[in-house]
């Protein structure tokens, strides 16, 4: 059987997604964020020593990161590609980008959204006007305009088809699907970006993601 170590709120929806979509049996296994520092509980820690999820157990293989977690899936439970175009192709090869540009290039602009925001909330109340404009100077002059354009990259390679590696849809939407709706949630305006708009409404019609999410429960963004 198939174990998911699933963190709420977290990348880890991703591999309950594609689980589904795989029509693959698997457990959840589940962990709560403390709600004071939204950290991962230390029980993770005996699952991975970085205290991270998701973490994927199928045997007694053990594999963590979403990315190689997917990657993972595919060459073991997959072997016909149904969501993954041949390698050596054009597609297959914009696969292997947007599998891996998801994490690597996509979600660092966010992660320092989402830090640079909190950090007033968490200043001494005689430092908060002092790290606000501060925070706020690195958004508006670094962090934003690099959230600009990765939308703008997204949205132009959206416009062919709707989908990231080719004409169907594949595990590279399913990578890209964090990103996009963390971006939607806090760092971009989905009316300027008709392509991603219609993207994140493809995904969210899937039945595969609604199974996904009775399984995970619901997660948020901001």
């Amino acid at each position: 059987m198939i174990v998911v170590h699933h963190l709420n709120n977290s990348r880890s929806q991703r591999v309950l997604w594609l689980l589904e979509e795989l029509g693959l049996p698997y457990e959840v296994k589940r962990y709560e964020r403390n709600p004071a520092s939204m950290l991962a509980p230390p029980e993770l820690r005996a699952i991975h020593p970085l205290g991270k999820s998701p973490v994927l157990d199928d045997g007694d293989i053990r594999v963590a990161e979403t990315g190689a977690i997917v990657e993972y899936l595919l060459d073991a439970h997959d072997p016909e590609g149904r969501l993954r175009p041949a390698r050596g192709t054009a597609d297959g090869r914009r696969f292997s980008y947007w599998l891996h540009y998801a994490e690597g290039s996509a979600m660092p602009p966010l992660l320092l959204k989402l830090v640079f925001a909190q950090m007033p909330k968490r200043a001494p109340g005689l430092l908060r006007p002092i790290v606000n404009g501060i925070a706020a100077k690195a958004q508006r002059t670094f962090i934003d305009p690099q959230l600009k354009a990765h939308a703008d990259w997204q949205e132009r390679e959206l416009a062919a088809t709707g989908w990231f590696a080719g004409p169907s849809f594949s595990a590279a939407d399913i990578m890209m699907s964090f990103p996009l709706e963390a971006a939607a949630s806090r760092a971009i305006d989905l009316s300027a970006y008709p392509h991603i708009s219609r993207f994140l409404t493809a995904i969210h019609a899937r039945p595969a993601w609604k199974r996904a999410l009775e399984r995970g429960g619901e997660y948020a963004y901001a």
